[in-house]
């Protein structure tokens, strides 16, 4: 997905990383997450620019475009539904599934869907998209596993969070996914499986946010 992108104000980290000590009941609100808001902040507008002169993607972009508009003022549900004189995320999705507007429409209906608390139903949507680029595709990953976490499948948002994690391999998603995976484990009372992604984050990524906090995290587990 490095050619698609997306716009969307960042959340902070400070703030997601303040909310983990109850993390099942509090971080719903951060469901798209501070890294999956700055890489979709990256890959979004361009890609109206890029498709406009393919004619295959260009009604795809166009549609896409009006859609991201709403999404970006935090209008989740417009953005869904459309305004009545443009399609919503949904439709885009359907409509466009062969084209690169299509995929990504995907990832911003299943996010858009977290954030009105419809989180089972986004979770096919965010299933759906596709992409290999290093920062966007795990970070849509991180967000199935937040949507799976909050309909209570632990194991499977573990599972989504660690693929997250070593997608990704840097000091911005890799430690934040690693710290989330960890604190369901702990919830899940395998305090042992939480202790080594816990020192992972501190021997892998010591420059990273969550490292400078790690310590009470293993502390605790131990």
């Amino acid at each position: 997905m490095s050619t698609k992108k997306t716009e969307q104000a960042p959340i902070a980290v400070e703030e997601v990383l303040s909310k983990s000590e109850a993390f099942a009941h509090k971080y719903k609100n951060a469901i798209i997450g501070a890294v999956v808001a700055i890489v979709l902040f990256v890959v979004g507008s361009t890609l109206y620019k890029q498709y406009v002169s393919a004619p295959a993607e260009k009604e795809a972009a166009e549609a896409l475009y009006a859609a991201q508009a709403l999404f970006d003022e935090g209008k989740f549900q417009e953005a869904l539904d459309g305004d009545g004189a443009n399609l919503g995320l949904i439709a885009v999705a359907e409509e466009y599934s062969g084209t690169a507007s299509g995929n990504l429409a995907n990832a911003y209906a299943g996010l858009a869907l977290a954030q009105v608390g419809r989180y089972q139903d986004a979770i096919p949507y965010l299933s759906d998209f596709s992409g290999d680029d290093q920062m966007v595709a795990p970070a849509v990953k991180g967000a199935l596993g937040n949507c799976y976490a909050q309909t209570g499948d632990s194991d499977k948002a573990i599972s989504c969070f660690l693929d997250a994690a070593s997608e990704a391999d840097n000091n911005t998603i890799s430690p934040y996914y690693l710290l989330q995976a960890g604190i369901l484990y702990e919830q899940a009372g395998k305090a042992d499986k939480a202790l080594k992604l816990y020192e992972q984050i501190k021997s892998d990524y010591p420059a990273s946010i969550q490292a400078m906090d790690i310590d009470r995290y293993i502390n605790r587990v131990k």
